[in-house]
């Protein structure tokens, strides 16, 4: 039962490692996900990746992951409402389960920074 926290540690920072490089392999595909309100298209899409990669590096290596899964929930967050709610609300119910997924997972990057130390 001691190992749940490292191994739980390792199951929510890796994925968002791979989230992370799916952005750099997958840019030009992810842009059109950017808000159409947004300007800068492609660059948001390697700057939310390259924040994902370091907030996994953060959290692996107990540096700076207080202030990183802060900074991933808030994220997430923003990824759920202005990406995938809007997406809902314009009638594609497919995007529900990555809305769910999202806040989720900030609820969950939140919670363990409760639970760090910087």
């Amino acid at each position: 039962m001691k190992m749940l926290p490292t191994l739980g540690k390792f199951m929510f920072a890796i994925p968002m490692a791979i989230f992370g490089l799916f952005h750099f392999l997958n840019a030009r595909e992810m842009s059109g996900t950017v808000p159409s309100f947004v300007p800068g298209g492609i660059l948001w899409v390697y700057l939310t990746g390259a924040a994902l990669v370091a907030a996994a590096v953060a959290v692996i290596i107990g540096k700076k992951a207080k202030l990183a899964t802060q900074l991933l929930g808030l994220m997430l967050l923003l990824f759920a409402v202005l990406i995938h709610l809007v997406s809902v609300t314009n009638g594609n119910e497919m995007s529900m389960p990555n809305l769910l997924k999202d806040i989720a997972l900030a609820g969950g990057a939140w919670y363990m920074s409760g639970q760090l130390s910087d």
